[in-house]
């Protein structure tokens, strides 16, 4: 199973984002993420970083005019650093987790990834990726101090970890991997590897990542329990279950922004339609173990789906090979 975590998971509404703050909502999500494995899942756990990555270059971009002696860093050294960190906080808090449960435990490992995305990519002429905000007690996002900016987001074409992620996986290893996207490289004409101005977006990198471990269940966390359409307006509608038509066109009549669920929808449909029996999961981080018993998140499936009816409840949810 593939797990992939929103950076905002580890925010809350109001908070300042301490890493103190970060470590009790790692902590949070640490308990269902030890459940699965307790229940025999293999587990990989993806991560986004959009509010942190905004916050790491902020700080260096403050910092270089009074020290030059430390420049200003790229997105690509942002992202690897938000890699670290925020790798640091999901694997120390869930083999904590599994420690403090006792019985049988599987490692936890976390691994630097590097994703390869196309030079010539439209979003590098368009960005939409917001970072450097966080949750808002009445709205989607605040802006950060030195506020939010968009930034291209490239879709990913290569994890260059992937062998070892599945070589992980198969030693029965909980991998934290893919965090911010992946640092994003271009291929030279030589064959070697150039760091760029990007962050790519999580769940796509995600749902990359599943289909090369041949997962049959993609997660993606949220801010919501459940996917809704008219978001936010009066007619606003929760959904239990999506097939891939309906939403392609939800996803088309702008239901789904860019920098929010858009990347989501996507990532699912990426995800559902490369192979039979694939469905993916949206859901919030506390709804999750409820989402995976079939009382909640939404559901997206290739086939036929009633999309405003709830569904019946889902099959066990898949364990990798």
């Amino acid at each position: 199973m593939v797990v992939a975590v929103g950076g905002n998971a580890l925010l809350r509404g109001g908070e300042r984002a301490t890493v103190a703050e970060q470590f009790e909502a790692a902590a949070r999500l640490a308990v269902p993420l030890a459940g699965l494995l307790g229940a025999g899942h293999r587990l990989l756990v993806t991560h986004g970083n959009g509010p942190q990555v905004g916050f790491i270059q902020r700080r260096s971009e403050l910092v270089a005019p009074l020290a030059p002696e430390l420049p200003a860093l790229g997105l690509d050294m942002c992202v690897a650093d938000s890699q670290g960190s925020l790798g640091y906080l999901l694997v120390s808090t869930l083999a904590g987790r599994l420690r403090a449960a006792g019985g049988p435990r599987p490692g936890v490992a976390g691994l630097l990834t590097h994703t390869v995305v196309d030079a010539d990519d439209p979003a590098f002429a368009r960005p939409t990726k917001p970072i450097g905000s966080v949750p808002g007690r009445g709205s989607a996002r605040e802006p950060a101090p030195g506020g939010e900016r968009l930034v291209p987001s490239p879709v990913p074409r290569a994890v260059l970890e992937t062998e070892a992620v599945r070589a992980l996986l198969a030693a029965g290893i909980a991998v934290v991997a893919g965090g911010g996207g992946g640092i994003p490289l271009v291929e030279r004409p030589d064959g070697t590897y150039r760091g760029v101005e990007a962050v790519v977006d999580k769940d796509l990198t995600s749902a990359l990542l599943a289909d090369a471990v041949g997962a049959d269940l993609l997660v993606i966390t949220t801010g919501v329990d459940r996917v809704a359409v008219d978001f936010g307006r009066p007619g606003q509608r929760f959904l239990d279950r999506l097939d891939v038509a309906g939403a392609r066109r939800l996803l088309a009549e702008g239901h789904f922004p860019e920098g929010s669920m858009g990347p989501k929808i996507r990532g699912a449909l990426r995800f559902v339609t490369g192979a039979p029996g694939r469905e993916a999961l949206i859901t919030s981080v506390a709804g999750l173990p409820d989402a995976l018993a079939g009382r909640g998140g939404t559901r997206i499936r290739p086939g036929p789906a009633a999309a405003y009816a709830p569904g019946p409840p889902p099959a066990p949810a898949g364990r990798l090979p």
